[in-house]
């Protein structure tokens, strides 16, 4: 196995999350289901009181669903419909972890989507000239999104707040690329 195919593995692994939680779910779901269908069919066979539905009971019920209005049965098949669906998507689709890669050649490096949150929120501080607890900084897969708020009475200029993280960008080489968009508020901080 090649050195490339090897960081190409360990870069999805760490990027991508697997859909085990959604598989765990619906196993539980599942069991808890079958469980229930279990102890109500002991409950009958024992001639005991039926802790929901006896199982002839919900048997017949089944059967009669076709008495039920038309909209009842469409509105229920719609819905069931858009949950195999969206389960036969988030089955094929993967999870995104918030990470981002660095390019190099002689590793993986895997950096955080917190960590870059911090270093931009530290640089659009310091082009800002403001405090740093003024900066807000969220990063999501494609977008680095900078929330600022000027100290009451200065005015703050957005093109080089925008200069400084799309610098900050640049230099951190991460894949997928990041774009940058500042908000600046219209209301004031009073303090430092």
């Amino acid at each position: 196995m090649s050195t490339k195919s090897t960081y190409s593995r360990i870069a999805r692994r760490e990027t991508h999350s697997p859909r085990a939680v959604l598989a765990i779910l619906l196993a539980v779901i599942l069991i808890l289901v079958a469980v229930s269908a279990m102890i109500e069919i002991i409950l009958s066979i024992s001639d005991q009181k039926p802790l929901l539905v006896t199982p002839g009971n919900a048997a017949n019920a089944l059967v009669r669903a076709n008495t039920l209005p038309l909209w009842i049965l469409v509105t229920a098949g719609i819905v069931l419909a858009l949950i195999g669906l969206w389960l036969i998507i988030v089955s094929f689709a993967s999870g995104r972890r918030p990470r981002h890669l660095i390019q190099t050649d002689r590793a993986v490096t895997v950096i955080d989507n917190e960590v870059i949150a911090s270093a931009l929120a530290r640089h659009a501080s310091y082009a800002a000239n403001t405090d740093p607890d003024n900066t807000r900084v969220s990063v999501t897969h494609h977008h680095a999104v900078v929330e600022m708020t000027p100290i009451t009475g200065r005015t703050v200029d957005e093109g080089r707040i925008k200069d400084a993280v799309d610098a900050q960008l640049a230099t951190y080489d991460v894949t997928p690329k990041l774009t940058s968009k500042i908000e600046i508020r219209k209301t004031g901080k009073v303090g430092a």
